[in-house]
């Protein structure tokens, strides 16, 4: 956390935190989304519907804040969304810690690194 004075008071920043640091312009531009960032969308929509309700927005945005500064400064926006989602599923029970990691090492065995990603 970085730390600010606002008379006479510190105030301490978290790292996500970044209202009124200079930035540079911010790019307005539609752009298109990669498969995967719509996947991402979906599935967040999927998980916040009104029949499921397994994450809010609120959760969604405290796991993205919960992120460390090397993550989350490294991530991109969507790989952020979907870090929190898993981490949101995780603490509620709905998947657990093994059932990820054997279903990403079955789809890293199906589609090596640097093969197009499949419909």
């Amino acid at each position: 956390m970085s730390k600010e004075r606002e008379s006479g008071k510190v105030l301490l920043r978290r790292h996500h935190d970044m209202g009124g640091l200079p930035a540079g312009p911010v790019e307005a531009s539609e752009h298109d989304y990669a498969p995967w960032e719509k996947r991402v969308d979906a599935i967040l929509r999927l998980l916040a519907d009104s029949k499921r309700r397994l994450i809010t927005t609120d959760e969604l945005r405290r796991g993205i804040e919960e992120l460390g500064p090397g993550a989350y400064d490294e991530m991109s926006y969507y790989e952020r969304w979907i870090a929190s989602v898993t981490n949101n599923l995780i603490e509620k029970g709905v998947l657990s810690v093994d059932e990820l990691g054997r279903r990403m090492a079955e789809i890293s065995a199906a589609w090596p690194a640097g093969t197009e990603e499949k419909p």
